[in-house]
């Protein structure tokens, strides 16, 4: 049985870990339902810094490689939550 989690994952240099990110959430996918990336843009203005706001359904192991590769980026900070039904 999957459990539902909430996982926020700020970053804070985005140009130089965005690339790396992106390749852990790829490899992450299949327990990723919803994605939301948010960070302060406009037109002559885009921040370096993000938040990315994940629903992931995964066994607790799944979760806890997730976090492990996040770990691997200097300027990337999570915090998760478990919702039980």
């Amino acid at each position: 049985m999957c459990d539902t989690f909430i996982v926020a994952i700020l970053v804070d240099n985005r140009l130089h870990d965005a690339p790396k990110l992106q390749e852990i959430l790829t490899k992450h996918g299949c327990l990723i339902k919803t994605r939301l990336g948010i960070h302060e843009a406009g037109s002559d203005n885009c921040s370096n810094q993000g938040l990315i706001i994940l629903h992931m359904q995964a066994k607790e192991d799944e979760l806890k490689a997730f976090e492990n590769d996040i770990k691997t980026l200097d300027h990337v900070k999570l915090q998760w939550m478990k919702l039980e039904c």
